[in-house]
């Protein structure tokens, strides 16, 4: 009895530990908006130079089947602990519109890119952006251009499928001799003009390099895999990269080297068991090598970003299946290892969603997050959660 007792006293000391350093860690915690019914998805989040943080997803009576998603936004203004009221950001009429993304070019002019999904199919969405730079008032932005974003890859689009998937180990996706072949069927599909034109979706922040470059990261939902708008004139105009090849490597987030490599990690879309693709890069994002998974978990999202120290954060749903879990990683060696974790959310299977997160640095080292809170099928939200990473505890 006595040892029963010690053991359920070392098992209460070790969760009160755990619990204050994680409380320590964690600053603050909010849902932007209460709970309700309607589908509340997709964050993204920037800080605006006045201190400001202005967040924003989609929301409606579902995703891309419903007409009625729009793109919703919401203030904190600096210094207060309260979201504004939900405000409208963008909305295409009859069309949905989904997976906004929030950033600012060098000159500080803000962009607002995000999807508007045509016939209600994925592979049919048309990258729509809206720029702003008079957006230090309340509520939303005072928009000054809109405009669509066309991509035309060229015949390389294909060329490459063929190359890196030779790179890929050798697995074909299919049940029986006259099934058709995963590669293949990929490769078929890049040959066309048409289709390796349009359905390609934001999720992620892009990343800013010292040349200027913005590289907005991409995916498809028809090919299965990513690719990155590039923009060399502060995202007037952007050009397609190569495109990242794997069976099923999604939604990327881009890290810096030190040696001025990027890094996408990406959510895994393909076959078992589901861990976060990799890719690298070693022309600014032009060209990516064929993925390889990790030993990182990973079935909803995946969010990456190289810190002011160059230390790296990884946060996304750490899981096999559902999107009960939400953890925050942090890795002093470029992702080799990664012995700081927490749990933002971890619940137990089937009780909830959270997922889809947006995290940033802002200037005084804090981090801050959005993600997708969904208690409940009926309860939905936006959380906002700020951290500081030098009290993100060991791992245990």
């Amino acid at each position: 009895m006595i040892t029963k007792n010690l053991g359920a006293l070392l098992i209460l000391a070790l969760w009160l530990t755990c619990s204050t350093s994680y409380g320590q860690a964690i600053l603050e915690e909010t849902i932007i908006f209460p709970l309700q019914p309607e589908h509340a998805h997709g964050s993204s989040l920037v800080a605006l130079p006045n201190g400001d943080m202005l967040a924003t997803w989609f929301q409606g009576s579902g995703e891309r089947k419903s007409d009625d998603v729009r793109i919703m936004g919401a203030r904190l203004k600096k210094g207060s602990k309260q979201w504004s009221t939900p405000f409208l950001m963008a909305d295409t009429p009859h069309i949905p519109d989904c997976n906004p993304v929030l950033f600012l070019n060098a000159s500080g002019k803000l962009f607002l890119v995000w999807i508007a999904v045509q016939a209600n199919l994925w592979e049919q969405s048309i990258l729509r952006v809206r720029t702003s730079t008079h957006y230090a008032q309340e509520g939303p932005p005072q928009w000054d251009w809109q405009d669509n974003i066309l991509l035309k890859p060229d015949d390389s689009f294909y060329v490459e499928l063929q190359k890196k998937f030779k790179d890929l180990p050798d697995h074909q996706i299919g049940w029986a001799g006259y099934a058709p072949k995963y590669d293949e069927m990929i490769v078929e599909a890049g040959k066309d003009p048409v289709k390796r034109s349009i359905g390609w979706m934001t999720r992620i922040k892009p990343t800013q390099l010292a040349s200027g470059r913005i590289i907005l990261p991409l995916y498809s939902d028809g090919y299965n895999l990513s690719l990155m708008a590039i923009s060399d004139d502060q995202g007037e105009s952007w050009l397609p990269s190569l495109p990242v090849v794997g069976r099923g490597p999604i939604q990327p987030a881009i890290a810096k080297r030190k040696n001025g490599n990027l890094v996408a990690y990406m959510r895994d879309s393909g076959d078992a068991p589901p861990h976060v693709h990799m890719s690298e890069s070693a022309d600014e994002g032009q060209s990516w090598t064929a993925t390889h998974k990790l030993n990182i978990p990973n079935t909803a999202s995946v969010e990456l970003l190289t810190l002011a120290d160059g230390s790296w954060a990884f946060l996304g749903n750490d899981l096999v299946d559902g999107r009960n879990r939400m953890s925050l990683y942090l890795s002093s060696d470029e992702g080799k290892t990664w012995p700081k974790k927490i749990r933002l959310e971890d619940h137990p299977k089937g009780k909830g969603g959270y997922s889809y997160p947006s995290l940033i640095q802002t200037p005084d080292g804090l981090l801050r997050m959005t993600y997708s809170y969904h208690p409940q099928s009926d309860q939905k939200s936006i959380k906002y959660v700020t951290v500081d990473p030098k009290k993100v505890p060991l791992a245990n």
